[in-house]
């Protein structure tokens, strides 16, 4: 990406408020729905579905780097996680039953107040906490592994927010801390699918839970990445397949929502 097209990337993302990450809008979408985190054919009903594929992909990734057998009963044990925007807990409970110390925090009060419940009925501890990502990061905590999934795209400054993450993550060390990012692509594929198809056709979504103009190709998160030494190491596509009712990984097709993972450059 030449140094023009970043720096258009960075002011295009960066136009929303500059006072914080919170977008008081996206909040109040979010916290409306609120008790329906749990509920597999509710609002949250795509990420349900979704759900495994996230989870196989951030375990396998991690096993893999931090030298640990996926197939354990518990193999991040050991391993600190944070959840940034973690909703109703759908991410951060099953981590933490894979062993993991989970942090996970939501600007939206009333996730946290679902989260938390959830985790007690189920006897599943996880730390959970109403603040944001930059709050998190000025308190000095630090991180093996850090979480923002289906959130970039709902936040009011994209750069400030990388910023955070980044801050987050535990400087140094072998094999050295991990960044997980999950959105969406901004293509005509993905107006279609993600905003037409979801929102309009299938109605899994709330009409106006997405706004295009926000999503972000994997160049512009790589750009906004880079200036605090992470770097993307591995990227690939998540793909819905409508004869099966299942989401799957896909290297090929980037075009709609993806996944990666960032670590410091070397």
């Amino acid at each position: 990406m030449s140094a023009t097209s970043t720096a258009s990337a960075t002011s295009r993302v960066s136009a929303a408020a500059r006072s914080g990450t919170v977008d008081a809008g996206e909040i109040a979408r979010f916290s409306a729905i609120a008790a329906q985190w749990w509920d597999p054919r509710g609002k949250f009903k795509p990420l349900h579905k979704y759900n495994p594929v996230r989870i196989g992909y951030i375990r396998d990734a991690v096993c893999a780097r931090f030298g640990r057998d996926p197939t354990a009963p518990q193999p991040l044990a050991g391993l600190r996680f944070v959840d940034i925007g973690c909703g109703g807990g759908l991410l951060a409970e099953p981590l933490a039953r894979l062993g993991a110390e989970v942090v996970g925090i939501d600007a939206a009060e009333r996730n946290v107040n679902v989260a938390a419940q959830h985790a007690a009925e189920s006897g599943v501890t996880v730390d959970y906490r109403h603040t944001t990502a930059e709050d998190l990061a000025l308190s000095g905590e630090r991180f093996d592994v850090v979480l923002a999934l289906e959130v970039v795209e709902h936040v009011a400054d994209v750069p400030l927010f990388l910023r955070s993450l980044c801050t987050l993550m535990k400087p140094g060390g072998d094999p050295g801390s991990m960044l997980f990012l999950a959105t969406i692509n901004r293509t005509p594929k993905s107006f279609a699918l993600a905003i037409v198809g979801a929102e309009y056709v299938l109605r899994w979504l709330p009409r106006g839970t997405h706004d295009w103009r926000k999503f972000l190709k994997p160049s512009e998160l790589a750009a906004g990445l880079r200036p605090h030494g992470v770097t993307v190491r591995d990227i690939t596509g998540v793909v819905y397949n409508p004869l099966r009712d299942e989401f799957s990984l896909s290297r090929r097709d980037l075009d709609t929502n993806y996944m990666l993972w960032a670590g410091a450059a070397v």
